[in-house]
This record gives C-alpha cells, structure tokens and sequence, in this order.
C-alpha cells in the first residue's frame, strides 16, 4: 500500500466528491495532529479549487483528557459564547465544514462521567443555534476519518502498534473506495444504487417498519410526508455533497411518538470518548422507557437525560450487510464507520430534509407532526444477518426490505 499515494487520491475525493468545493466556497477543517497530513493535502487542493480562506479548529486527545480530569467543576458549568458567535460567523461568511476525526473510543473512560454529561449537555444547548447549519443542510459538511495508535489498538487489540496502523489504513481505503483506480467513479456509481432504493421507499410510502430479530420486535413509525435519502445530499444553495465518507446508508424521519417495542444493539456504541456495549432499548409511544447495557449503563443515563428528545428516535437507516465496510469483518468501534455496516437508528434530533416543507415551520409545529428535536444526535447500530426488516403500508400491506442482511427491493 502506498500511504502517500492513497492519501492524495483520500483529498482529491474529499474536496471534489465530499465537499464539492469551488470559487466562492470557504472552509473550516476540523482536526488533530493525526489528521494534519490530510489537512494539509485538502487545503491545497482546496486553495487550487478557488476556495478563499481556510479556517483551522483544532483539538487533542491529551488535553482534552486532562480538561476533564484536572479542570475546575465550574468550567464545565457554562460554554464560550464567543465560540458560538465565531463558529456562525464561519457559517454565514460561506465557510463549509470538514471534521477530518481520528477516533479514541476509550478516551474519557477515566474521565468522570457525571462531569462529561453536564459539559455535553451546556455544550449541546449552547450550540444548538448553530446545530441547525449542519442539520438542515445550511452549509455542506462532510466526516472523514484518518487512522491514529489508539483507533488502531483498539479495532485491531492485540497487534504490533505498526501493523495494526498499516491494516487500518487499509480498511479505511477500503471502505472509501480510495483504494480502486477511480475512486470519484467509484463514488458516482455507488450514489447511483442508494439512490435506487431511496427511489423504491419513497414511491412506497410505507407507513411505518417493524425491526424482528433477536432481542428485537419493534414497530416504527414513519412521519407523514417523511422522505428517504442516500448518498449524496444538497446544500441550501443547490450545491452537491456527501456528509460521510464512507455512507452506506438509505435514511427517513421516524415519527418521534410512534415508536414502540424492544430492540438489542448489534455492536458497541463509542459516545462521548466512552464505551456502551450490549445494550437494548424498549419504548412506548416514542420514548424509552427501559434500557440496560452490560458496559456503560450509566453512559446512557447520561444521554437520556440530556434533555426530553433524547428519549426519541430522530433517525432510522437502512445499510445492506453486503458492503465495503461489512465486508471487512472489522468491528471499527467507531460509529462513522460501523453505522455504514449495519442498519441503525439515532436518538435525538432528526434532520429537516427528511420531512418535506421542515425547514419552512418552526421547531414547534415540525415536533407535532413528529419530528424530534434535541441537542444531541447519536447512532447506534442494530442490524444484523439475523434481523429483518419489513415496511408496512397504511393499509397493511407489507414488503419485506431487508432479510439476511441484504436488500430484497
């Protein structure tokens, strides 16, 4: 494997494909010293694009660990507002926005968790004015990640530390498909068959899927006009462009108060630099009403506190187990990539272009016809060889979308 080579072919994806940026565009790069070679790559492509300034937002594991063990209580009691104020600046000076992430799934596990939650939550509330950028598609954004010695370690625990970054490296190009000869073409065909079945669900109009599988009998209901994406998405300005790379995923609006049931997790869940694993879920009219997990039960404690969407479903996603990233047999133990290879649900906020005319009501009417708001929004996976996955018309009728683990439409 040439690093050098697959990386420049990793940028040149990411601003043509990812991103899609041009003359008039400006950028705002999220990274860490593990992401800085990308950073550099895409910048200067970037540059040569037409873009006009780039913004960097850096962050490092190490002192993001010792804020959370050594920091005063009453820093995590309020939130830079003059970071809110910069970061929607960005936004509306036309800065889209790259997270290039280099995940540590384990890394505030000596962290207090107590303390964790109440900083994601003054966090999550004070951005939440600038969450709706991203959500509504406002600006294009794009997840990229990058391999690092502790994802490494812990997708691959066990081997050499150089070996380990070597056969991630390979995953990773594997499933962004940097490691075909075309990867924009690659890309283009890919989006061409998530549009297909994105096509199929909403000719369908399924009125609501029910998930059966081990530990799983769940009912889900699907928001009136809701609508199902894939692939590549459109900024508010008409511009093309991935939110993930890589994606997998064919995605709808839950309706927030229809959900109903029990369902297990198929994998473990990084959140906040902590693991959960073999978890699962009951809810009853939309909200969780009991959960457990073997590891991390106080981790979702936390979450589900966060505030009263937390409890709900803000988005359901369908992946075929026959992909790049199921196809490795890798438990990445980093959600970009597992939710891409399995089907998954998110609890809290959905996204506008998932309910048609969202983006023209307020958050208030949008919630009563079912569309969930909250601060937070993250994935878990639940998707599995052994879980089907049918859709149900209003008046009965039923299709079976997913059996096996493959697509049956």
């Amino acid at each position: 494997m040439d690093l050098n080579k697959n990386l420049e072919k990793y940028a040149d994806l990411i601003v043509r494909i990812g991103l899609n940026l041009h003359a008039g565009d400006n950028l705002a790069i999220r990274l860490s010293e593990h992401s800085l070679p990308l950073a550099r790559l895409v910048a200067k492509k970037a540059y040569q694009a037409g873009v006009g300034d780039i913004q960097l937002m850096f962050n490092d594991d190490v002192i993001t660990l010792d804020r959370f063990l050594e920091a005063p209580a009453e820093s995590f009691e309020t939130y830079p507002e003059y970071l809110v104020d910069f970061t929607e600046k960005l936004f509306l000076d036309n800065h889209h926005v790259l997270s290039i992430i280099a995940p540590n799934p384990d890394l505030l596990k000596p962290a207090d968790p107590a303390r964790i939650a109440q900083w994601q939550k003054v966090a999550g509330m004070a951005s939440k004015r600038t969450m709706k950028y991203t959500m509504q598609n406002k600006v294009k954004w794009c997840i990229v990640a990058v391999a690092c010695p502790a994802w490494a370690e812990a997708a691959f625990p066990g081997m050499p530390e150089e070996e380990a970054m070597q056969k991630l490296w390979e995953n990773i190009f594997l499933a962004t498909r940097i490691d075909q000869e075309d990867p924009i073409a690659a890309w283009e065909e890919h989006d061409s068959r998530l549009k297909a079945h994105r096509k199929f669900l909403n000719e369908a109009r399924f009125d609501r899927v029910h998930y059966k599988g081990p530990g799983t009998d769940l009912m889900v209901g699907l928001v009136k006009n809701h609508i199902w994406e894939g692939g590549c998405g459109f900024s508010e300005a008409g511009d093309r462009f991935f939110p993930n790379i890589p994606t997998e995923e064919v995605f709808s609006m839950p309706d927030a108060d229809r959900v109903d049931g029990t369902l297990r997790a198929t994998m473990p869940l990084s959140v906040r630099g902590q693991l959960v694993d073999d978890f699962h879920f009951t809810f009853k009219d939309g909200a969780v009403v009991d959960y457990d997990a073997a590891v991390g039960k106080q981790i979702l404690d936390d979450l589900l506190k966060t505030d009263e969407g937390a409890k709900h479903l803000g988005e359901i996603a369908l992946v075929a187990d026959n992909s790049p990233i199921s196809n490795t047999g890798v438990l990445f133990k980093s959600t970009l990539f597992d939710e891409n290879a399995s089907c998954h649900f998110a609890l809290g906020a959905a996204y506008s272009e998932n309910l048609e005319g969202a983006t023209e009501r307020s958050e208030e009417e949008n919630r009563k016809l079912g569309m969930n708001d909250s601060v937070i929004h993250v994935d878990f996976m639940v998707g599995s060889k052994d879980v089907t996955v049918t859709g149900i018309k209003a008046d009965g009728t039923e299709v079976v979308l997913l059996q096996d683990g493959e697509w049956m439409i």
